[in-house]
């Protein structure tokens, strides 16, 4: 339900503002600083709405715009879509979009989230994906998930949807940052649409969108910011040259966050964003502890919620059969498996993203 608090009469006004193309946070904060409230807004004369310095043209648009817009009736849609309204001031409010330069004043919340109780972690990647950016994706997604870190990722098809995917399958909640509003007749892409209704049963949807406002090329990399800024950190596991994962990654280091990056074949093309990322400077991590070791979070993570070696394939299952505190080498795994090495290199590297294994050296491997 929308936020029901002392200050709910006036949050219709600024829900009913949003509507009106130009009034983005920047010009929220300016018309309040000068009407102090949104009724005052509202039902300001084209005059005063001048006077504020939110620029003539704009000025003019709320006042010629506003007629074609009821704040009730906006608030009940809201109501009827079940979605809560958390202003920037809002003591629930996320900490840490809060510090970012340009958080959304009015952000828009379906489902039931404490954003300010865990650390977050952003997982993004390139729509166009390969079998290891789905596997690596989801591997990281549950394994911090299941060490107590939250997912968040934009509910984009390919690798966003296997990170929300990922914390599912823990049984942990993730959140989806919607580049449009969270009404279901808005929810894009369509294909994710059965997913989203999963997030919103143990987790989150969010976005800065009032009802019924569509994705646009202007919405995405605004939606980008705010996964960069609600996160301690983002993840980055396959992105081609020109991926918008790239962008959120970009956003993260302007905010002062940490960005991680997963290794890929420097001959796909889904990697070269990814590969570039790690030449630049981002962490290059190959398990969660990785990442645990970098935002100091502690070991204890890993030992209080230790992932569970659920195998996913035949091969994960022979390993694990095989594999103990001993090293072994990889041509040696490839006997006793009866596998062909380059499968066993393959398994073993996902086994290792999952942080079940660990190469000491040489190819020799042990299980942890």
């Amino acid at each position: 339900m929308p936020e029901d608090t002392e200050n709910s009469a006036d949050l219709k006004y600024l829900n009913a503002l949003q509507k009106i193309p130009g009034v983005g946070p920047r010009r929220t904060k300016i018309l309040l600083a000068y009407f102090e409230t949104g009724e005052n807004i509202w039902k300001a004369d084209l005059g005063s709405l001048s006077a504020s310095k939110v620029g003539e043209k704009l000025a003019e648009r709320i006042f010629l715009e506003r007629s074609g817009i009821n704040p009730e009736e906006e608030w009940e849609r809201l109501e009827r879509e079940n979605i809560q309204v958390l202003t920037l001031n809002n003591p629930d409010y996320p900490k840490l979009l809060a510090e970012i330069p340009n958080p959304p004043f009015l952000l828009y919340i379906r489902g039931a989230f404490d954003f300010n109780r865990q650390p977050a972690i952003a997982i993004v990647g390139s729509r166009k994906y390969t079998a290891y950016g789905a596997q690596a994706a989801r591997g990281f997604a549950r394994d911090l998930a299941t060490a107590g870190i939250t997912v968040i990722s934009g509910l984009a098809l390919g690798i966003d949807a296997f990170a929300h995917r990922g914390a599912l399958e823990a049984g942990e909640k993730t959140v989806a940052v919607l580049g449009n509003s969270l009404d279901d007749q808005s929810i894009y892409p369509r294909e994710n649409y059965n997913l989203s209704r999963e997030i919103i049963a143990s987790g989150a949807l969010v976005s800065e969108y009032p009802v019924a406002t569509s994705a646009g090329p202007l919405t995405f990399p605004a939606r980008n910011r705010i996964v960069a800024g609600l996160t301690r950190g983002t993840l980055v596991v396959e992105a081609g040259e020109k991926s918008g994962a790239l962008i959120t990654a970009g956003m993260a280091l302007e905010y002062n966050r940490e960005v991680f990056a997963v290794p890929g074949s420097i001959f796909s093309a889904q990697s070269l964003g990814t590969n570039g990322l790690i030449k630049a400077g981002a962490k290059l991590v190959t398990g969660i502890a990785d990442i645990l070791e970098e935002l100091n979070l502690g070991e204890g993570r890993l030992e209080e919620k230790k992932v569970p070696k659920n195998p996913t394939s035949i091969e994960e299952e022979i390993l694990l059969k095989i594999l103990t505190t001993e090293p072994v080498h990889i041509d040696n795994l490839a006997k006793l498996a009866k596998l062909q090495t380059a499968t066993v290199s393959s398994t073993l590297s996902m086994m290792e993203i999952k942080g079940w294994v660990k190469n000491i050296g040489g190819q020799n491997y042990i299980l942890l």
